[in-house]
This record gives structure tokens, sequence and C-alpha cells, in this order.
């Protein structure tokens, strides 16, 4: 998965969570502090949040953070696979 399609997966998530707990972008935003304008544009895609903003809304969600991101163990192994040899080559 790239991370584009991480991000798009992530984005996604974050709107389902919301509208599963019947939240308008307005009330998540008086709840989390994160400007309304800002939760438009994480969905829309046009910003990407940093990971304050995610922990904010996943707060007020009383959402656990990890359940934003993809559960595939393939890409966890293959993420671990890339961390790894990108510490190699500066050991």
């Amino acid at each position: 998965m790239t991370v584009e399609e991480q991000e798009a997966y992530v984005r996604t998530r974050l709107k389902e969570e919301r509208e599963k707990l019947h939240l308008s972008q307005m009330e998540l935003s008086y709840e989390s502090g994160v400007s309304q304008n800002m939760i438009t544009y994480i969905e829309t895609g046009k910003r990407t949040p940093t990971l304050s903003t995610i922990l904010k809304l996943c707060s007020a969600m009383d959402l656990n953070p990890s359940l934003l991101f993809p559960q595939n163990t393939s890409d966890k192994k293959e993420a671990k696979k890339i961390i790894l040899d990108l510490i190699q080559q500066y050991m």
C-alpha cells in the first residue's frame, strides 16, 4: 500500500467513524478544537493531518488512533523490513 493509499484510508476511516457517531463536522470541531474547515480539508484530501490533529480528533470521538490505520499484517512486515533496511544504511 502506497503512502497516498494509506492517507486515503485514514481519511476514509476518520469520516466513517465521525458519521458512525452521528457527529457533524461542526460538532467534531467543537469537541476536538480542530476547525471545521480543517476537518473538511482532511476528509476531502486537501490537507494531511498532523499527528496532533489526528490525536485530537480521535480523543473527541473516544477512538483508538490505531483503528484509523490499515491492519494488514503483510503491510506491517513490509514496513518493518523497509525501516530495518533504512536503519542498516546508516550504521
